[in-house]
C-alpha cells in the first residue's frame, strides 16, 4: 500500500443516503453513496461489489439514478411471495455485481413510491434503464424465469 503524499483536507459531507454493502470476496463491509457513474468496488479487494440498497420516498430519487440496470423490489413484510423474492435479488446482486442495483422499497412505509409505480400487487419488480421504467414484473417468478427475464437488462454494454 502507498501513502498519499497530498495534504489531508477536511470536506464536507456527501448528500445522499449511506449503505452499508458486504464484499462478497472478502466479507469486508464498505460504506456506499448512491452514484450516477460507475459501480461500487470494494476498498479492500477491488471486486465488485453486490449493489442492494434500502430505499424510502425521500431517498428514491439519488438511489435509482445508476450507470447500471435499476431493480426496483416494491414489497412488504407480511407479504409470503415477497419474503421468497428477497433471497432471489440478493444472489442476483451478487451474481450481477457490477451490472445490476437492487432498490427495496418498502410500500406500507412509502406510499408514494407505491402509486408511483402503481403497485397494487407485490412483490413488483420495476427495471429502470437510463431513467426510464423498461420492464416491470408483478409476482414471484421461479429463479430461473426472474433471471431469464431480466438477462437483457445486464448484459455488458
Amino acid at each position: 500500500m502507498t501513502e498519499s503524499t497530498a495534504p489531508r483536507t477536511t470536506s464536507t459531507p456527501q448528500p445522499g443516503p449511506v449503505s452499508i454493502l458486504t464484499c462478497a470476496s472478502c466479507s469486508k463491509k464498505n460504506k456506499i453513496r448512491p452514484s450516477e457513474k460507475g459501480s461500487p468496488h470494494c476498498g479492500a479487494c477491488g471486486e465488485p461489489l453486490p449493489w442492494l440498497v434500502n430505499a424510502s420516498d425521500a431517498t428514491f430519487p439519488s438511489e435509482a439514478r445508476a450507470s447500471v440496470a435499476v431493480l426496483v423490489d416494491l414489497w412488504a413484510p407480511w407479504c409470503g411471495p415477497c419474503r421468497v423474492v428477497g433471497p432471489q435479488l440478493e444472489a442476483l446482486s451478487r451474481e450481477y455485481a457490477g451490472r445490476l442495483k437492487v432498490v427495496k422499497v418498502n410500500v406500507d412505509e412509502n406510499p408514494g413510491l407505491s402509486q408511483r409505480f402503481q403497485a397494487t400487487s407485490i412483490p413488483t419488480l420495476v427495471v429502470i434503464k437510463g431513467d426510464r421504467v423498461v420492464d416491470r414484473i408483478v409476482g414471484a417468478l421461479p429463479p430461473s424465469d426472474l433471471k431469464m427475464r431480466l438477462f437483457p437488462y445486464l448484459m455488458r454494454t
